[in-house]
């Protein structure tokens, strides 16, 4: 993806809470000489510097997996349109604002291990399930599901390479950028309210002009 400067990551500080906390996103395995890659919509959890899930075993990403074990896991969020008359401030044209959406992208680029073991499976589901319900008791899935882990395989990706874009007008000044925040908070709709957050969050981390506000 493109990343213009006003949007680039502020750093693993700024892009790993961001993919922690939007753990669900779509894994990409190009395999080799296919036509289009395999992909697949998945939940996932961040263990240190790895991503883990599983999926049935009759997946086919896990045949591309075999042919080319590099993929990438691609997720995004906390979106919001900005319509275009948002965009005028201090008698300036509505009719002539400029439209965009304001959005987080984080894409990791990995190499993919999968797990058809068992144990390894069982290890998976633990990680997800004490980072999804952890404060929810459940019997551990080796113990009671031993049969059924033959069903399903586990995959451990390496991150080693991230590109994380945080749009939230950052390319404009501060009046035209709060003028967007203000509107955002009060429409309040799927996504506003976190594009908002993140749009003041990047003011202060940046050292922005009217960060705080």
């Amino acid at each position: 993806m493109y990343i213009a400067p006003a949007d680039r990551s502020l750093g693993e500080r700024e892009w790993r809470p961001f993919l922690v906390d939007h753990a669900f996103g779509h894994l990409i395995a190009a395999g080799s000489g296919r036509v289009v890659p395999v992909v697949v919509p998945t939940q996932f959890v961040v263990d240190g510097e790895r991503i883990l899930l599983h999926l049935a075993a009759p997946n086919p990403i896990f045949a591309a997996i075999a042919e080319q074990d590099r993929v990438v896991m691609s997720v995004a969020g906390d979106w919001a349109y900005i319509p275009s008359d948002w965009k005028a401030v201090e008698g300036e044209d509505p009719m002539l604002g400029i439209p965009t959406t304001y959005y987080a992208a984080v894409q990791i680029e990995g190499t993919a291990t999968v797990l058809s073991e068992p144990g390894a499976v069982a290890a998976v589901l633990r990680a997800q399930l004490a980072d999804l319900q952890p404060d929810t008791p459940v019997a551990d899935p080796e113990l009671v599901h031993g049969q059924r882990l033959r069903a399903i395989r586990g995959i451990s990706i390496t991150m080693d390479t991230v590109r994380a874009k945080f749009k939230y007008g950052g390319n404009v000044d501060v009046d035209h950028r709060h003028a967007v925040i203000d509107r955002l908070v009060s429409r309040d709709g799927p996504g506003d309210l976190a594009a908002a957050a993140h749009a003041r969050r990047r003011e202060i981390d940046t050292g922005t002009p009217g960060s705080g506000r």
